[in-house]
């Protein structure tokens, strides 16, 4: 089956692809907003935060291409991307139930081996539940995204990009909104480990949902390539990648520098939040009794931050479908320079005005049109180059321009504010409106790189 043969989607099509997507992004979201405080709690610093960070580069930078090849090469009366679906959906769903549970598996791993565990072993296996979580998202998202050139026509590409834009934003609003929502109607304060629980199960249903009813066209190879081996390495799909054509360097250049930027603001948000816009002070330098007259105080900077998120991907969520709308009218180029140039702003605007939480919400919601842009339209500008047959490892070799700037600021950023220590005499805390500014240059340089790439 060639790709001009695919039935084009109607509308309930999108709905029905992208729900899989949206269970993903909510797994997602918990994880970014949550993690700081679990790690925190287990004696984390801001540079070992950012080292536990690395997970979500290392994992995919190896895994998605990896994963990318197998799923394209795979035979299965399953289909090719479905098993790496649901596989990544259902280990995920398990290590997001025990990452808050760390300290409690630690010292149940002690009592088993008869010996006591030393303070940082809580903090180890939290550790060892994101490399699980961040790796089996990855084995997930990868063939996921890899889906919309298998079973939806070239000419809908930017659409079916634009829902899955539309599901991140809308799973990313469910997930931060739901815990502050209880709190603030019904006085319910949803635990840290109640939340990840409820990602898990979101997670996990949404993509078997997604894997029953999705029909994959698994003989998309041409001829031409029906001739080559079946198991194709991955230093052959690297070759190919960078010979589909001079644009995809540009685009791969733009991505680089455009997570760098989008990376600055979700790794350290929810810190900023707790630590400068509510100047909670670093709570690992403090006695027990010391801290627990931050806790209450902490829990609502943690709502709060929650609260942006859920503001922020709202944005993305109203906007994702006239995004792409836009971008097949004037093209993905135009369209996703002011989306970028947008978020510049807002981050600029986030660093200035840190300490008051009315304008950093709004600022947040300005950034979610760059997030809603990020989402789709990159996916869209390389998927117009992808040949039938290569999707799963060109977008997995295409997630390394994704996963490898994270890297920068999960080390050199995260040590950066590590050493930007304000002291004030009684309490410690640390420059985070630094991550802003970084990310706000990076993404300014994205803009003029997309600048020069060549749009069809």
């Amino acid at each position: 089956m060639t790709n001009e043969e695919l039935k084009r989607f109607t509308t309930a099509n999108f709905l029905n692809f992208a729900l899989g997507f949206l269970g993903l992004q909510f797994a997602w979201q918990m994880r970014i907003i949550l993690s700081a405080p679990v790690t925190e709690g287990l004696g984390a610093s801001p540079f070992i935060y950012g080292l536990i960070w690395l997970a979500g580069p290392f994992t995919g930078m190896v895994v998605q291409p990896l994963i990318g090849v197998l799923s394209d090469n795979t035979k299965s009366r399953f289909g090719r991307r479905r098993p790496y679906l649901l596989g990544g959906a259902l280990i995920t769903a398990l290590a997001l139930w025990a990452f808050p549970n760390s300290a409690g598996i630690a010292d149940i791993i002690g009592r088993i081996c008869h010996f006591d565990m030393p303070a940082w072993a809580g903090l180890l296996v939290a550790a060892i539940m994101i490399w699980i979580i961040d790796a089996c998202i990855n084995i997930a998202q990868g063939p996921y995204r890899a889906l919309v050139p298998d079973v939806v026509p070239k000419e809908q590409h930017s659409v079916a990009n634009s829902y899955i834009s539309l599901s991140i934003g809308l799973g990313s609003v469910i997930a931060a909104a739901t815990a502050p929502f209880l709190k603030y109607v019904f006085d319910i304060q949803m635990s840290i480990p109640a939340q990840f629980i409820m990602a898990a199960l979101a997670f996990s249903l949404a993509m078997t949902w997604t894997c029953l009813t999705i029909k994959e066209k698994s003989s998309l190879k041409t001829e031409m390539q029906e001739e080559k081996s079946d198991k194709q390495s991955f230093a052959q799909s690297l070759k190919e990648f960078f010979l589909l054509s001079p644009e995809v360097g540009k685009i791969c250049t733009m991505q680089f520098f455009t997570w760098i930027g989008m990376m600055c603001m979700m790794i350290f948000f929810t810190n900023f939040a707790i630590h400068t816009v509510y100047g909670i002070p670093d709570l690992t330098k403090l006695t027990e009794s010391a801290q627990v007259g931050f806790m209450a105080l902490q829990t609502k900077a943690t709502n709060y931050s929650s609260i942006c998120f859920a503001i922020f991907n709202f944005v993305c969520f109203v906007i994702a479908i006239p995004i792409g709308v836009l971008a097949a009218k004037f093209g993905n180029k135009k369209v996703h320079i002011i989306s970028l140039l947008s978020m510049v702003l807002a981050y600029i605007g986030m660093a200035l005005f840190r300490t008051n939480p009315l304008a950093v919400a709004g600022f947040m919601a300005l950034s979610g049109i760059g997030w809603a842009s990020v989402c789709a339209l990159p996916f869209a500008m390389l998927s117009k180059y992808i040949k039938p047959g290569t999707e799963g490892s060109v977008m997995g070799i295409f997630n390394i321009f994704i996963a490898g700037p994270q890297v920068f600021v999960c080390t050199l950023v995260a040590w950066i504010i590590n050493n930007s220590v304000i002291n004030n005499g009684t309490f410690i805390n640390y420059h985070y409106e630094y991550s802003f500014y970084i990310g706000a240059a990076c993404l300014l340089l994205s803009a003029l790189i997309t600048n020069i790439i060549k749009e069809n």
